[in-house]
């Protein structure tokens, strides 16, 4: 009753996807989805941002149709997983972006397994943090192609030891971890651009997401030097001479498609992953514009979670010339983006898959057309951020209707009378607040049903070895202190207490080489003692402090789902997880 009523509450004025097995194949649209990684509403000059230079942007702007009321989740794992399913990502596994909680389920369907089963040739470049061990890669979550970082961003425990955006090592589903020369954002866009001239004469989906504008700032000299003659200081000079690279870099994207004549047929998404970082940098010599909204990366309110989206392709009547173009303000989401572009290109999914989204399908309300009206009346939407081990009722939350906002179950705006949310209406309001308040108590309901626990697999011939690092280690103790997920936390050699969940493949003897750094750093791991659990199963050795790894083997008698807990002995007695574990399948 709790699934059928909140389906209702939240159904779109203009009804679900459908499928159109009648498309044209020979003309299906490719794909090119762009998302920037912090990248605010305020952070394009298209909106209003009175100092940030981003020509080609607003270019593509002038030329799309654009979602004025699109919204994301405040952080980026989240969003992405709801971006790549079309569900709400607690549905997928996902809620934070460490700790095991930024890891897909693989039992999920994406978007690139279904456009890749219907004919399209997939790729990734740039950022992923959806998983970086079987089988919660890209390539195992429908991507032909991947080049992408580890981790959440540059500098996590999963990305190469000692990437700093220039000249850095990614990881290739191919070739593995290779140097690449050139500024991260630059070296995304050129690789990009060589696979769709690679694949151009089949529909392509390309996923362009750079790690740039995250943190720490760091850009080209080039964009840089102009926002501190601007007067900017530092941290802000370089987080908007990020964005500037990204938009020249759009910039010859879009020149290159118009020359290989793919720009009409090619549908071109420009979004972020949730609110401006920028609003963590509040300077009295430069207050941080944010398009009039409150609030910023991670928040609940509006700044947090509302974000450009611009959709392109004149082929299909979306967008072109400037006289084409119109603005959508109904309510969207990045759950629609899956429903959306399996509706465009004529990809026929089961009815199973189309019952199971959260999103709606926007084609009409892209193309124009008349909205499908639904009795039961207009959308609700929920974002949050969880940034914890296990998710907790009404924490950093935002109900959002078209014209209300209920803000951690607590605070009621009229987002169209109020946008920056200043005046607290829910003490006059409080039919308001009750309603938007059960509309999340029901879908808390449901989803907290049957929360996957997403386990990575260890002994499957598809990946032996496999290394986990800490960036997904569980708390044994929900109160302790988070597990390391960056290499600054290698180096520090922070103290944590913790597990993996892993899924046995199948049972045998397995080698675990634990590490206190990568194979590529060299450091030594300063211990005395090594000791594994996997479940029941026990294994020790002694350590040499000076020796970079060390290896336990245990025999696994049985195939299932266990806790790996692999943990270095210091000579003071203190213990510590190794931050690295390679697992090896030997028999």
């Amino acid at each position: 009753a709790a699934a059928l009523l909140i389906g209702l509450l939240t159904l779109l004025l203009f009804g679900c996807a459908s499928a159109n097995a009648d498309a044209n194949k020979d003309g299906r649209p490719n794909i090119i989805l762009i998302m920037t990684d912090d990248q605010g509403y305020g952070d394009i000059a298209a909106h209003g941002n009175p100092t940030i230079q981003t020509p080609h942007t607003d270019a593509l702007f002038r030329e799309s149709v654009r979602l004025t009321d699109f919204h994301v989740d405040p952080t980026c794992s989240p969003t992405r997983a709801a971006l790549l399913t079309g569900r709400y990502s607690m549905r997928t596994g996902v809620w934070h972006t460490i700790q095991g909680r930024s890891m897909l389920d693989p039992d999920e369907i994406t978007l690139a397994e279904v456009l890749r089963d219907n004919g399209y040739t997939t790729g990734l470049f740039g950022k992923w943090h959806l998983g970086d061990a079987y089988p919660c890669r890209p390539e195992d979550q429908g991507f032909d192609t991947v080049l992408t970082h580890g981790g959440g961003g540059l500098g996590n425990l999963p990305d190469y030891w000692g990437n700093d955006y220039f000249d850095d090592h990614y990881r290739s589903n191919t070739d593995g971890w290779q140097q690449h020369p050139g500024y991260c954002t630059d070296v995304w866009f050129e690789q990009a651009t060589q696979w769709i001239d690679d694949n151009k004469d089949e529909p392509f989906f390309c996923y362009l997401s750079t790690n740039a504008p995250h943190a720490p700032y760091l850009a080209p000299e080039s964009y840089v030097q102009p926002y501190l003659d601007a007067g900017l200081d530092g941290d802000h000079a370089k987080f908007y001479g990020m964005i500037t690279c990204i938009d020249d870099n759009l910039g010859r994207l879009m020149a290159h498609l118009d020359e290989q004549g793919l720009a009409e047929n090619t549908i071109v998404i420009y979004m972020a992953d949730n609110g401006t970082s920028a609003g963590w940098m509040e300077h009295e010599s430069w207050p941080q514009f944010n398009a009039g909204m409150k609030g910023f990366k991670g928040s609940a309110y509006e700044g947090g979670h509302r974000v450009p989206c611009f959709v392109r392709w004149p082929a299909g009547g979306i967008g072109g010339e400037p006289e084409e173009v119109r603005e959508v303000e109904a309510m969207t989401a990045h759950l629609d983006i899956m429903p959306t572009l399996l509706e465009l290109c004529g990809v026929a999914v089961e009815d199973a898959i189309v019952d199971a989204f959260d999103g709606a399908n926007l084609a009409p309300l892209l193309r124009g057309e008349a909205i499908l009206t639904h009795p039961r009346g207009n959308r609700f939407l929920i974002v949050q951020s969880q940034r914890i081990e296990q998710p907790v009722q009404w924490r950093t939350c935002a109900v959002l209707s078209q014209q209300f906002r209920l803000v951690n179950g607590r605070e009621l705006y009229d987002i169209q009378q109020d946008p920056g949310q200043l005046n607290d209406l829910a003490a006059d309001q409080p039919e308001l607040v009750a309603l938007h308040r059960r509309v999340y108590e029901l879908w808390w309901e449901e989803l907290t049903a049957d929360l996957p626990y997403v386990a990575y697999v260890i002994g499957d011939d598809a990946a032996n070895p496999t290394t986990l690092t800490t960036h997904d280690l569980h708390h044994a103790d929900p109160g302790h202190q988070q597990a390391p997920w960056h290499q600054v936390h290698a180096e520090r050699n922070n103290p944590a207490e913790g597990f993996f969940i892993v899924d046995i493949a199948q049972p045998g003897r397995y080698r675990f080489t634990l590490r206190r750094y990568p194979a590529e750093h060299g450091g030594a791991t300063g211990a005395v003692r090594a000791r594994v659990h996997v479940g029941d199963a026990r294994g020790f050795a002694h350590a040499d402090p000076e020796a970079g790894s060390t290896a336990v083997e245990v025999t696994l008698p049985a195939a299932g789902r266990a806790e790996l807990r692999a943990v270095f002995t210091y000579p003071s007695g203190d213990e510590c997880p190794a931050f690295f574990v390679e697992v090896e399948r030997l028999e």
